[in-house]
């Protein structure tokens, strides 16, 4: 009995179960707690849109909508993720139509690589709802934590603009 007890408190300590909605779908998993929610999202969920960059938070490549707001899941815990909603690019579009923004940037040339755009489109997506109809300033102090390599952000930010106006 107490080898049981014992096993079962180092579990605890290193693994927990957790609820979370992503992209309106509810998942209930075992994770061991140094997981981060960008590992969860690409390797327990397989949505694979969510990109790795920089692993530090820099480059926003990771980023995912954390109850409507915009986070690098490489920095959070998938346990701190317990109990919320979660919205990965795959989640943008529905009933097999692309969301505006989607449309919006390879519409308008923002796509060049693709690397940086998951991360970029959520927290496009993140302006738009906060901001109906975002000024260009808005627009670029929203996308700050999104490296775009390839030097595409006036192409982006247009993209932005102009999904906003569609709505």
């Amino acid at each position: 009995m107490k080898e049981r007890t014992e096993r079962t408190e180092r579990t605890e300590r290193t693994e927990r179960y957790i609820t979370v909605t992503v992209n309106d779908e509810t998942y209930r998993r075992v994770v061991a707690v140094n997981r981060t929610l960008l590992e969860f999202i690409r390797e327990e969920l397989n949505l694979t849109g969510t990109k790795e960059g920089c692993n530090e938070g820099e480059c926003g490549a990771c980023t995912v909508l954390l109850d409507g707001k915009p986070v690098n899941s490489c920095l959070v815990l998938a346990v701190e993720a317990d109990g919320k909603a979660v919205l990965t690019v795959e989640g943008l579009a529905k009933n097999g139509e692309l969301h505006p923004l989607q449309q919006k940037f390879a519409e308008l040339g923002a796509v060049q690589c693709g690397y940086c755009i998951p991360g970029t489109l959520m927290s496009a997506f993140a302006i738009i709802k906060r901001y109906p109809n975002p000024t260009e300033d808005q627009i670029r102090r929203g996308i700050e934590g999104n490296i775009c390599r390839c030097g595409g952000y006036t192409r982006i930010v247009e993209a932005i603009k102009a999904a906003s106006d569609k709505k």
